[in-house]
């Protein structure tokens, strides 16, 4: 089951970032709620997606992320979102540290995060200057 899921996973979370380089078809005005809308369903996407990585690797038994103050209590689904959105908003608070390949999981969904503002951005004067 796991290696059925992840790669849907990993298909969804591209297949949403893809959008960011596909000229939009609809010319609306530079700011406009549509944009906003289209960016928070891009970011949701990518914590849903990578928050799913996490907790399906947690679920065959691989644990990629350690929780510092609450090892005892600990709920994968949620430590699985909650670091995902950590991650791609910030650099996280430390409460929540990935292990071996979890890092190279969280160094790609920062590099995401901190490539989608300005990819949007870009987007955004792109459909401008075709107006």
């Amino acid at each position: 089951m796991f290696f059925f899921l992840l790669p849907i996973v990993i298909f969804c979370i591209f297949m949403s970032l893809r959008t960011l380089f596909i000229p939009n078809t609809v010319k609306d005005k530079l700011v406009s709620i549509d944009n906003f809308l289209y960016l928070g369903s891009v970011y949701l996407t990518v914590i849903l997606g990578f928050g799913l990585i996490y907790l399906l690797f947690e679920l065959i038994g691989m644990s990629l992320l350690m929780e510092v103050n609450n090892q005892d209590n600990r709920n994968i689904f949620e430590t699985s979102f909650y670091f995902s959105a950590m991650t791609l908003f910030s650099v996280g608070n430390g409460d929540v540290i990935p292990q071996g390949i979890g890092r190279i999981i969280t160094v790609t969904e920062a590099l995401i995060g901190y490539t989608l503002p300005a990819a949007f951005v870009a987007r955004v004067m792109f459909d401008r200057e075709t107006l």
